[in-house]
């Protein structure tokens, strides 16, 4: 599907909701983003200055053996282990001090382990490419501590063209998205802060490999409606070491507005309707003698959910800060 196509399945009139074919084994794909990174990201309180950038590198490295078919946790030999892993490239871009621009691409893997899932070939491949737009239009002083009320609008897309009906295996959604998001947070003198935020992602169609499914009723179409989705997270965070060391503990949701629940020992679908309830510790440390590097690391787990993996997931990433105008200045001067 080319990426003119991804964008008109945000609004597909020709092809109404429509259900999902089974597949013989049943499991839903986590789509939700596994990582939560802390390093200038869409979803955190923090701006780039005008003019830097901030690339970041990480690894992620996720797992599950039971996953919920709808309110039911439930194990599958046939599968076995999924394993799921990452590879994100990501930059931030400071337009202005209080305005970010943001591009991601991630690579990722999926497999079974041995010995029943080694019947099973995984999936790999670069996932969507995602935009977003990060303002802040409020900071300022407010009691013992500093308020600051931000938006983030962003999109995404698959930049190829991946089975997103492979489930576990596919690698993403195979949707176009858009979202918006608000996020606040109040950080004390001592620098201790909580942040707390709500997004709602408008999801488009994603195209299966058939022309039939069922979703409460037969549909004859290879096209099936990714159900919107409301997140909310809060962070409880603090800085230590004259802010060379930031932690971060987390709770964030992710509900469905619409869609199905898993049949009993059937596959997972596009079309499922996904509840998720996440906790989280992240560290991320700036050293002082390299200016600009930094270094993260986190662990994630699903504690409840409808629909989706009981995934836990471990990541680490390098980060990268610089100023482009000051380097392009530097090597003027040194012509």
């Amino acid at each position: 599907m080319t990426l003119m196509q991804r964008l008109y399945s945000l609004t597909p009139d020709l092809y109404k909701k429509m259900g999902k074919v089974i597949l013989p084994f049943g499991i839903v794909i986590f789509m939700y983003p596994a990582v939560s990174l802390k390093a200038q990201t869409p979803s955190d309180g923090l701006m780039m200055p005008s003019k830097n950038i901030c690339v970041l590198f990480s690894y992620d490295m996720g797992t599950f053996d039971r996953y919920w078919e709808g309110s039911y946790l439930r194990s599958n030999e046939t599968i076995a282990t999924v394993d799921r892993n990452m590879v994100l490239p990501m930059a931030a871009i400071g337009i202005l001090d209080n305005l970010n621009f943001y591009v991601s691409l991630p690579y990722v893997s999926t497999e079974s382990s041995e010995p029943n899932g080694g019947y099973f070939t995984g999936a790999r491949g670069f996932q969507d490419i995602g935009f977003a737009l990060k303002y802040r239009p409020i900071r300022t002083e407010l009691g013992p501590g500093r308020v600051s009320f931000l938006g983030t609008a962003g999109f995404s897309t698959p930049l190829t063209n991946y089975l997103s009906d492979y489930r576990p295996y596919s690698i993403g959604a195979g949707a176009p998205e858009f979202s918006l998001r608000a996020i606040g947070q109040y950080e004390l003198k001592n620098q201790l802060y909580f942040r707390a935020s709500a997004a709602h992602l408008w999801r488009g169609y994603t195209e299966a490999e058939r022309d039939y499914y069922y979703n409460d009723g037969s549909y004859y179409t290879a096209w099936m409606d990714v159900p919107n989705a409301w997140t909310f997270e809060t962070i409880l965070g603090k800085w230590l070491f004259d802010t060379s060391l930031k932690l971060e503990l987390s709770y964030s949701n992710l509900t469905s507005t619409s869609g199905d629940d898993i049949r009993a020992y059937n596959a997972a679908q596009p079309t499922n309707k996904v509840e998720v309830d996440r906790i989280g510790f992240s560290a991320q440390y700036y050293f002082k003698s390299i200016k600009g590097l930094g270094v993260v690391a986190y662990h994630n787990r699903v504690v409840n959910g409808r629909n989706t993996p009981k995934m836990s997931n471990t990541g680490f990433g390098l980060t990268y800060q610089f100023n482009v105008i000051k380097k392009q200045t530097d090597e003027e001067n040194a012509q």
